[in-house]
């Protein structure tokens, strides 16, 4: 921790994402709405999970948990992007600084984890039905969900300590919206090639291997699909790990892009896709659940009924 004695700078600007005055308050409203449909989509996604006993199983607490984990990733960067939107003093201080990028990476890598277990849930439950109550139980579940939390915190841990434990000792202007490894590194009065060496072997490779698993998960799902005769049963089938499909490109593909080639690319564009998989897409996952689950439907449309029968 010597270089921590040399870091003079106690607080950090967050230029944002960059706007004329004019957008000023469209992009607040654009964005308070995004944070209110989040965390109303995910607390009624966890409400329809909880109350319907039906739903107690694997894949539906693997669903709770990512709810939940997108409410808290929505929250560690939307709330402080609103208030840099409507006031003048755009700064953060260092200690917040450090707790932002901590829970960012916290849990982003542990919905990462999460994603990769759930794919192999989907495929002990299509490819190995007979052994998926030995294999996938509730007590194995719980105990996969505290382990992808352990592991996330660990991971975000390495990549928090090893950044600000550089020395800040000039400019404290983070072009970005939010206290993220790539952009402080820049800040950063000293060598960063082992931080940016961790970054690409850690964060990258971390999050393409797990992709990788996924697709391997996903390749035995289809070809068990394929071997089904009936095209309604292949239908039903599919329609089971549908779902988590487009989630998964929609959460993996931009951060394997930013974190496999840091500073290759346009910090524009590296904001604009920084955007979609940080705000849009904890925003998307439960209208996609929701529309394509037919377990998921069937519950929200008793909560509804029960609401309106009061």
């Amino acid at each position: 921790m010597e270089h921590m004695n040399y870091t003079s700078v106690t607080e950090f600007i967050l230029l944002g994402i960059p706007h004329s005055e004019v957008m000023r308050i469209p992009l607040f409203t654009f964005f308070l709405c995004i944070y209110i449909s989040t965390v109303f989509g995910n607390v009624i996604l966890i409400l329809a999970v909880q109350k319907d006993p039906r739903l107690h199983k694997p894949m539906y607490i693997f669903l709770l948990n990512l709810s939940f984990l997108d409410i808290w990733l929505s929250t560690v960067t939307l709330p402080k992007l609103l208030i840099t939107l409507l006031q003048i003093d755009k700064t953060i201080s260092f200690r917040g600084c450090i707790i932002q990028m901590y829970f960012f990476h916290f849990f982003g890598s542990t919905e990462c984890f999460l994603y990769t277990v759930m794919a192999y849930d989907r495929f002990l439950a299509i490819c190995r039905p007979l052994h998926y109550q030995n294999l996938m139980n509730v007590k194995l579940c719980a105990q996969f969900a505290a382990g992808i939390w352990l592991t996330g915190s660990l991971h975000s841990m390495i990549h928090t300590t090893l950044t600000f434990r550089l020395p800040f000792c000039g400019p404290n202007r983070i072009d970005y919206f939010f206290c993220d490894v790539i952009p402080v590194l820049k800040l950063v009065c000293a060598d960063t090639t082992i931080n940016k060496a961790v970054i690409i072997t850690n964060i990258g490779a971390v999050a393409l291997i797990c992709f990788l698993l996924i697709l391997l998960s996903y390749f035995h799902i289809i070809k068990t699909i394929l071997k089904i005769r009936t095209s309604k049963g292949r239908r039903k089938t599919f329609s089971t790990c549908a779902a988590h499909m487009v989630s998964v490109i929609f959460f993996y593909g931009p951060p394997v892009f930013i974190y496999i080639s840091p500073g290759s690319i346009d910090y524009r564009v590296e904001e604009a896709i920084a955007v979609f998989y940080t705000l849009l897409t904890p925003m998307l996952n439960p209208i996609i659940y929701s529309l394509r689950n037919n377990n998921v439907k069937a519950s929200l449309e008793r909560m509804k009924c029960h609401k309106l029968d009061k």
